[in-house]
């Protein structure tokens, strides 16, 4: 892939759902640079995370054929009704062997993050429920990286978009954290930089993170 990606701040805001938390910043235009560099028309594309489908509505329009998994039934209506012609299935992404079959060409998303201190609730639970552990966290995604790898083709690659957090009194490296953990089960061959012209919310270093199955 390219070495780095450049998203404009006022697009993510004009992008961004009504529903959206300042915290959702998944661009359309580091969708766009990641199916222009590892697809190409025609490529099943899924994404495990859906959450507003960000890279279903990127893909129907750049001719890809697009999957997404959301836990959250009323994120599922808005990617039905934004990216019509795209496969949704409402479930959880742990047991995503169980609700999609393969083989993809891409796996593209932008997981849920998590803070390592002062975050009890559980990012797999749509941050409803309370004791989750960061430990845990990083075990359930890179299981659910492992899961989306093997229905990958063999040339086929797994994109996740991770940033480090800064917030006032905490610095979580969560995109090396992601990293490394998910480095057990798929092998990370690039980092690239996703640059904003206007910070965005606690956000740090932002990231794709391009793995290749084993």
């Amino acid at each position: 892939m390219r070495r780095y990606v450049f998203v404009r701040h006022d697009d993510v805001i004009r992008e961004r759902h009504p529903s959206a938390t300042e915290d959702v910043h998944f661009a359309q235009a580091v969708v766009s640079a990641v199916l222009d560099d590892l697809t190409q028309p025609g490529d099943r594309v899924l994404d495990p995370f859906a959450g507003f489908g960000t890279t279903l509505c990127v893909a129907e329009r750049n001719d890809r054929v697009a999957t997404g998994v959301e836990l959250m039934p009323e994120r599922c209506s808005v990617i039905r009704e934004t990216a019509p012609n795209s496969v949704v299935v409402q479930g959880d992404s742990r047991r995503l062997l169980d609700l999609v079959d393969g083989p993809f060409d891409l796996v593209l998303t932008s997981p849920p993050y998590m803070t390592a201190t002062n975050h009890p609730q559980d990012p797999f639970e749509a941050y409803e429920q309370l004791g989750a552990t960061y430990d845990r966290y990083l075990d359930e995604l890179t299981d659910v990286v492992r899961q989306a790898a093997s229905l990958l083709r063999p040339t086929g690659h797994v994109v996740l978009n991770v940033a480090n957090i800064a917030a006032e009194d905490h610095f979580t490296p969560l995109a090396w954290d992601v990293a490394r953990a998910v480095s057990r089960v798929a092998t990370l061959r690039q980092d690239v930089v996703v640059c904003s012209d206007h910070p965005l919310a606690d956000l740090a270093g932002d990231y794709l993170l391009v793995f290749t199955p084993r």
